[in-house]
């Protein structure tokens, strides 16, 4: 846990937003696997933890602002559990640490809110807190949206949307967790291995430093696969291997990074000439990424780069302006540029994309690749994000689009079909806007252009 006076600090934060009733903010609780006893590992809701700090199942804090008290809710162990767990430090002594004097028994919660008013608690994203609620608040389930809070919602992401120094911290050991992560992957792979063993080595390295991972990674020589989570394929001199992973620091705090690297050591020479362009997005994105600037316009010039480069290399014609306002570029790059990171990994996307990403009043597009945006809105000193350009070569979408002949007047077909057998190339790197207003890509220095990968793995390769 951090520093007693942080949680305690921001929940009076959070109180300041409203003048009367109660806010419930509900911890998660074990997810059972196949029996109750065997569990998914437990990660606390983001929330939770950042207002009250107690990794442990089956928490609900409460905030009463008419009474001016402060409570969790919970079952504290027993010596069943003390039997099998060995002895632990109580619930109650662990409520003092975040400075809550008061810790009661789970089932008093609905004699506690019995005849109250004005209670506040988010839309949740797992069934049995939505059970749970609507149980002891007498609510239908199916309809349990409607009673939430959304100016409870509102005020949640105000304040977690800007990360303090403390947070900054915290996220910067988890980046640093998340490099060593991609490191490891560059001085291990090696051809004729499946891709599965090289997971291994990648998932190794946030247990050395008690840490999880902050999503299920994402590693395959089949870059063009967005999100793929098989890892059956064997490895062979020419592939590049696509790995988006990240750590979960012990504190709650995420990591993302997305790398491609040459299974050999050294990229081919069209290999090195997307990996360039891909990096001149980035570096596009980086430059403009500054308080104030709207994020969608950052991810609308990183797009106008990629154009301009399929243009030089032929893939593409036509004007540029014209090529991403009618969304042709996204045959090569389906999706946004980034999204909001910190203690979920796309942070606070419970709470709804839209009321996260994207600016008060201000809808998504419906374009193709552009309805993809998770982060559209206007930057601010504080904000940790991702910059993660990308082009792919996608067989399926190809096909699909030549057929239908969509955008052929800036889409070259024949020259692009050449690149079928190519994959796919990301690169992400974890942002956060500065006092001064400039954007800072977290963590220690790493290895980002073409050259500067080859190099590590000529130096380091096992």
């Amino acid at each position: 846990m951090l520093n007693k006076e942080v949680y305690v600090n921001r929940r009076k934060k959070l109180k300041e937003n409203f003048k009367d009733g109660l806010i419930l903010i509900m911890g998660n609780n074990f997810s059972p696997l196949d029996c109750a006893d065997n569990t998914y590992p437990f990660i606390q809701d983001a929330t939770f933890k950042y207002y009250f700090g107690i990794d442990h199942n089956g928490l609900i804090g409460l905030i009463d602002i008419d009474k001016n008290e402060e409570i969790i809710f919970g079952n504290d162990y027993t010596m069943s559990d003390i039997i099998w767990m060995g002895k632990q430090k109580f619930l109650k002594e662990l409520a003092i640490e975040v400075g809550i004097e008061k810790f009661i028994e789970k089932e008093e919660l609905k004699k506690y809110l019995e005849n109250r008013k004005n209670i506040r608690f988010t839309n949740q994203y797992r069934a049995d807190n939505i059970m749970y609620l609507s149980s002891i608040l007498n609510i239908n389930p199916f309809e349990f949206d409607k009673y939430t809070s959304f100016d409870l919602v509102k005020a949640i992401i105000k304040q977690r949307n800007i990360k303090d120094k403390i947070e900054i911290e915290e996220i910067e050991k988890a980046v640093n967790i998340t490099k060593e992560m991609h490191l490891s992957a560059m001085r291990n792979v090696k051809a004729e291995m499946k891709e599965y063993e090289l997971v291994a080595k990648v998932e190794k390295q946030p247990r050395k430093y008690n840490a999880y991972y902050s999503f299920q990674t994402i590693l395959s020589k089949n870059g063009q696969i967005l999100h793929n989570h098989s890892h059956l394929n064997t490895l062979k001199d020419g592939d590049m291997v696509l790995l988006d992973c990240g750590a979960l620091s012990n504190e709650g705090y995420c990591g993302d990074m997305t790398t491609t690297f040459p299974v050999s050591g050294k990229f081919t020479e069209r290999q090195k000439i997307i990996h360039n362009i891909v990096r001149d997005m980035f570096d596009r994105a980086k430059e403009l990424s500054k308080a104030g600037i709207t994020y969608k316009e950052v991810h609308l010039e990183a797009c106008k780069v990629l154009v301009k480069n399929m243009k030089k290399f032929g893939l593409m014609k036509g004007e540029v302006e014209d090529i991403v306002s009618l969304g042709a570029h996204a045959l090569f790059m389906p999706h946004g540029l980034g999204h909001m990171m910190g203690m979920t990994v796309h942070d606070m996307e419970n709470f709804g994309e839209i009321n996260v990403g994207y600016d008060e009043g201000e809808k998504k597009s419906t374009q193709f690749g552009f309805s993809s945006l998770r982060l559209a809105k206007k930057l601010e000193i504080g904000n940790v994000f991702t910059i993660e350009p990308g082009i792919y070569f996608i067989p399926e979408l190809f096909e699909k689009w030549k057929n239908e002949k969509l955008h052929e007047e800036f889409l070259n077909y024949d020259e692009i079909e050449k690149y079928m057998d190519f994959g796919g190339i990301r690169m992400e790197r974890d942002i956060l806007i500065q006092e001064d207003g400039t954007s800072r890509i977290l963590g220690d220095k790493f290895p980002r252009t073409a050259d500067e990968i080859e190099e590590y793995m000529r130096e380091y390769r096992k």
